[in-house]
């Protein structure tokens, strides 16, 4: 029995591969028909299959964390099962008695099977190897065999080559070299075998060392730019994804390349690993093992993405527990970001090693950064990069664990890996007494507020852990998801972003998304203010209560640590309290209503803070993750900052609002090139408060619209708005009930996605609608065919020539994703946010049509929707109303709030669209 199975335990429960061979040599003696032979061994190692992978998933269930162990078994069962199908082949199916020289053939296991690492429905990746070019026996083996295994299900990855064949491809291809590189001995002719790995040592890899190694890293730095550049991503692939199985692969193959060891451990004899790493290495790999194997039988395939719907399922697989806030989910994800940082910090030091052994003196194998020495305060430069002049040098003075980062930041080096081993390793330093040192934590801020690349110099100080030992409640966000489908990165990675962000935007490089926060940057008092705020606003994010709350009391304790000043600490507590009002209120709440801007300034109360709380609000949405901001939450923090400001330099005076609405008026006229009288005569038909509430650009487009309508009863446009993202939807109509949610239900028959609606009637009766329409895939409607189809969806459904709900209850579910999430239903009636209107606020799961829904439930409700503003989270979509009675008053009767709410619910909790009206 080969070694590399030696420690697996009960073989023979997975197959029993001298059992089987007696029962296909019975076979094969009640037949010498060949196709009878075949379909009784395809019959019989069917059964093996099935009974072998069934006995490992039990045996992952009873250890779900043996990651190893199962990828193991799954290797040793496709063994035995090749090497079954070969021998009845050879022996019942093509015998030769007198096979010439040529006629021999080696089987070997190459790739992931060749490591003896498979889940259970991985590729088997296998080659048939030759002395010379095939003969017609050969080729009939080889084909035989092929025939079996796909019968069998598996999905095979082959190739049959000559040992000069193989030889030029390894040349030619560096897949195929690694392939190779992994090559095992599975079954066949040893004798050919040992001379085709002979050859591939003397031929392929002599000499050929450095062209391999940088190959390498290129095409993983590649593979990490396609799967998303961080190993923070909240959905990670757990073969390819950065701090995946693929990041340690390509460790080993360069070790095996280059020193041509045979396993992991052989690694700390080459010196390219100390006894520790190869623990550190060994757990990373056994625990993403465990996951994958989870992964491929949840999935009943070969699947490789941690999507949300199977991590709920693999934590509970795993044996995660509740703890006080948070979930098993979370812990098992918090887990597993963990085990990817710490491949990252065993790829840092593996390439030091690497580089040391294969540099020239004085030189640097691997590229560098810039690096410009300066006072390095007893640290050392060695090649280029900051070093530590003895083994000791953290423990002598521990505040020397932030300096190093300090001067890395100031003098713009990169940080040898030993230094940040050795900080890694000595982290455990920083206790209380050090937190408390005025100069650890001067160094700790200048880091910080650095002037020049805060994100990277942090990051680094994250990965050594130093940044958590420092500030320990940072230290417990670490690694930390947050199990919705809004947040693309964990709590760490996504603080550490916000940061990079805020250096961007002080900096001017972020000027043309952000111009207005970037012109804010040079009028804020105390930088040290916003960037300790960006750092602790989701701190207390996994204690449970709401994490703002928890987390301004934070901000009270760590400030003054920081060396805050007492009005320093007091803003970034209140920054912290109130970090997600900005957004709230912008994204749902009417910004026309006056008394919603009177309200969030009135919590507000100073510039500066306005000032502080625009430009966390910015990157803490910008650093959720990609695709989250657009000009459109742009437009409306613009909107409620300008309102605000206004508010809190003029007092409650509405004078700013009518110059405001002027300079618009003037806007709009410029960019449509109107005369005056004309424009007049149009403007006048539209209220102030459409004036407030609308953008220039949708002003505009709303004005020609009107104009191309003339007398018409309905018309209807559709304009793409790269910009937002989205496809303006304007309809104008003669006002009446029920007008809103049949525009809706059209949209939404047409393949649209409504993010954004705005409701208004003009002075002449007429209803004017405005909606942000997005397809499927979160695009604009561009293409003519598909505006064609948009506008007849919605001049169907308002002339009533179709039932809705029919066409509605037809279209499928899209999304399966937010299948794994749950988000119970819950409504607000709230009659103090506006003078004029009751604002409904509604959270539920987000789905197709569910505004629709809503809308129809409000019409049921014989109440006038005025304005709709849809904000989505992820999995989550919250829709707010303002809405009147029919008679234009507020809804306050307890009777009729209590009534509005369950229809709103029911609606809210449908499971379909059986809330839609006909």
């Amino acid at each position: 029995m080969s070694g590399l199975f030696a420690h697996l335990e009960g073989r023979r429960a997975i197959i029993d591969r001298r059992a089987i061979a007696e029962r296909l040599e019975a076979l094969a003696a009640e037949t010498r028909d060949s196709g009878k032979r075949r379909r009784a061994l395809v019959g019989e190692l069917r059964a093996a299959l099935e009974e072998g992978r069934a006995e490992v998933a039990r045996r992952l269930i009873a250890q779900p964390s043996s990651g190893r162990l199962a990828a193991q078994a799954t290797a040793f069962l496709i063994d035995q099962i090749v090497r079954l199908s070969y021998d009845f082949t050879v022996d019942h199916l093509y015998p030769a008695n007198n096979r010439s020289a040529g006629e021999r053939i080696t089987v070997i296991a190459v790739g992931g099977y060749g490591r003896a690492e498979m889940a259970p429905f991985s590729d088997v990746d296998i080659g048939f190897l030759t002395p010379f070019k095939q003969t017609s026996w050969t080729e009939q083996v080889i084909e035989a065999q092929l025939y079996t295994l796909w019968d069998l299900g598996l999905k095979v990855g082959h190739s049959s080559r000559s040992l000069d064949e193989m030889v030029r491809a390894a040349k030619d291809d560096l897949t195929i070299t690694t392939a190779l590189l992994e090559g095992r001995f599975v079954w066949g002719d040893r004798d050919l075998y040992d001379q085709a790995a002979a050859r591939f040592d003397a031929e392929v890899v002599a000499g050929n060392a450095r062209h391999f190694v940088a190959e390498k890293l290129a095409e993983r730095d590649e593979r990490h730019k396609r799967m998303g550049d961080s190993r923070y991503v909240v959905e990670p692939n757990v073969k390819e994804g950065k701090g995946g199985l693929r990041d340690l692969h390509t460790l080993f193959w360069i070790g095996k390349f280059i020193h041509r060891v045979r396993t992991v451990p052989e690694l700390v004899d080459a010196g390219l690993l100390t006894a520790k790493e190869l623990r550190q290495f060994s757990r990373a790999e056994n625990f993403l093992l465990a996951v994958r194997c989870h992964l491929h039988i949840l999935a009943g395939r070969a699947e490789d993405r941690l999507t949300f719907d199977f991590q709920r399922e693999i934590a509970a697989r795993m044996q995660f527990a509740d703890r006080p806030g948070k979930s098993p989910v979370e812990r098992f994800m918090q887990l597993y970001f963990l085990h990817a940082k710490s491949v990252g910090d065993l790829t840092g030091t593996f390439l030091a090693h690497l580089d040391e052994q294969m540099a020239a003196r004085g030189r640097r194998f691997l590229p560098t950064i810039r690096r410009r020495p300066g006072k390095l305060n007893g640290f050392v430069l060695d090649r280029g990069r900051l070093a530590l002049p003895s083994d000791d040098f953290f423990e002598a003075d521990p505040v020397r664990l932030l300096e190093i980062f300090a001067l890395a930041d100031k003098y713009g080096l990169e940080i040898h890996p030993q230094a940040m081993r050795q900080a890694r390793h000595d982290a455990k330093l920083i206790d209380g007494k050090i937190r408390r040192i005025a100069r650890a934590n001067e160094l700790f801020l200048d880091v910080l507020t650095s002037p020049r690349d805060p994100e990277t110099v942090l990051r680094w100080m994250n990965e050594a852990g130093v940044f958590g030992r420092f500030v320990p409640d940072f230290g417990r966000v670490v690694a930390q998801m947050q199990f919705d489908m809004y947040h693309h990165y964990t709590v760490d990675e996504h603080t550490i972003r916000a940061i990079g962000l805020l250096s961007d935007i002080e900096q001017n490089r972020l000027k043309e998304d952000h111009p207005l926060s970037t012109a804010i940057m040079d009028q804020i008092q105390s930088r040290r203010v916003i960037y300790v705020a960006v750092l602790l606003h989701d701190i207390a994010k996994g204690r449970g209560g709401d994490h703002s709350v928890l987390g301004a009391e934070l901000a009270l304790r760590v400030c003054p640590r920081l060396g805050l000043s007492e009005a320093e600490t007091e803003t970034v507590s209140w920054l912290v309290r109130y970090h997600l009002l900005m957004s709230a209120t912008a994204f749902k709440r009417d910004l026309a209503d006056f008394k919603t801007i009177l309200d969030f300034a009135q919590v507000v109360q100073s510039p500066e803070r306005l000032r502080l709380l625009l430009v966390l609000t910015v990157v803490d949405i910008r650093a959720v993750g990609p695709g989250v901001w657009n000009s459109w939450k742009r437009q409306l923090l613009t909107e409620l900052y300008d309102a605000a400001e206004e508010v809190l330099r003029l007092g409650h005076k509405q004078r700013g609002r009518e110059v405001r609405i002027a300079s618009k008026k003037e806007e709009a006229q410029a960019l449509l090139r109107m005369e005056g009288k004309d424009f007049e005569k149009l403007a006048k038909r539209l209220p102030e408060s459409y004036w407030i509430a609308e953008p220039v650009e949708v002003i505009a487009a709303n004005m020609l619209h009107i104009q191309q309508a003339g007398n018409a009863p309905l018309h209807i446009a559709a304009v793409p708005d790269d910009d937002r993202g989205a496809t303006l939807v304007m309809v104008l109509a003669a006002d009446h009930p029920g007008l809103f949610y049949r525009i809706a239900g059209g949209i939404h028959l047409a393949g649209g996605n409504i993010i954004d609606a705005r409701i208004h009637t003009t002075r002449d009766g007429l209803a004017l609608d405005n909606f942000l329409v997005q397809d499927p895939l979160g695009r604009p409607f561009a293409e003519a065919g598909q505006i064609v189809r948009l506008t007849r969806a919605i001049e169907d459904a308002l002339a009533n020539r179709q039932k809705l709900l029919p066409k509605l209850e037809a279209r499928a579910l899209p999304r399966t994703r937010a299948e794994a999430f749950r988000v119970a239903p819950n409504v607000f009636v709230d009659n103090k946010a506006s003078n004029r209107f009751t604002v409904i606020e509604v959270n539920a799961q987000d789905r197709p049509a569910l505004l629709n829904q809503l809308a129809y439930a409000l019409f049921q409700s014989k109440v006038t929707v005025h304005s709709a503003h849809v904000a989505t989270y992820g999995e989550r979509a919250v829709d707010t109303f303002y809405v009147t009675d029919l008679i234009g008053d507020k809804i306050d009767g307890g009777a009729r709030v209590k009534s509005l709410e369950k229809r709103l619910l029911e609606a809210a909790g449908s499971s379909s669209e059986d809330a839609v009206a006909a």
